[in-house]
């Protein structure tokens, strides 16, 4: 932002013109998903924008904050899954990282699904697994888990009957 830019933004604050100096901020900061701009991103958790995800079965939901996830660059989306929620033993073409924000993910590595063989992840727990390597996992509880690593990112399910794209 240029210092002409800057004067008049913190004019506006300091008048209170937060509209004018919304307007200004989003101007510099981008929008969501980031993709590289070369600018800083900075969003509240009450900005993001929550959609369907067709590769997990309703109502689990994405805000995808960083990338694109078909392109071989870095990404980074949370999923919202709701009380009960079943993920599928699946594999992914590249590593991922998982860190839980909200609840408890209860996650496993393997290629069936076993509720007794997985690790409680309660808020702050991180997972981090190689590509192709099975997992699945499952809530008790409304929960939230950020994802990233570097695309293109995929979800092949094990069993082909547990993909909600077919």
């Amino acid at each position: 932002m240029k210092y002409s830019t800057w004067l008049l933004v913190a004019g506006l604050a300091f008048s209170g013109g937060t509209a004018a100096m919304d307007m200004a901020m989003d101007e510099e900061m981008g929008s969501l998903p980031y993709r590289g701009e070369g600018k800083h991103v900075m969003v509240n958790a009450d900005e993001l924008i929550w959609t369907d995800i067709a590769s997990m079965a309703p109502p689990a939901q994405i805000a995808v904050i960083e990338g694109d996830l078909s392109q071989p660059e870095p990404f980074t989306f949370r999923l919202k899954l709701p009380a009960g929620y079943i993920v599928a033993p699946h594999i992914h073409p590249a590593y991922e990282r998982v860190t839980v924000l909200k609840g408890t993910f209860h996650f496993a590595h393997g290629r069936v699904f076993d509720r007794d063989k997985t690790m409680a992840l309660r808020q702050g727990g991180v997972a981090i697994m190689p590509p192709g390597d099975p997992m699945y996992g499952y809530t008790e509880e409304d929960t939230i888990i950020q994802l990233h690593g570097t695309g293109p990112w995929g979800i092949e399910y094990i069993n082909p009957e547990d993909d909600p794209r077919k």
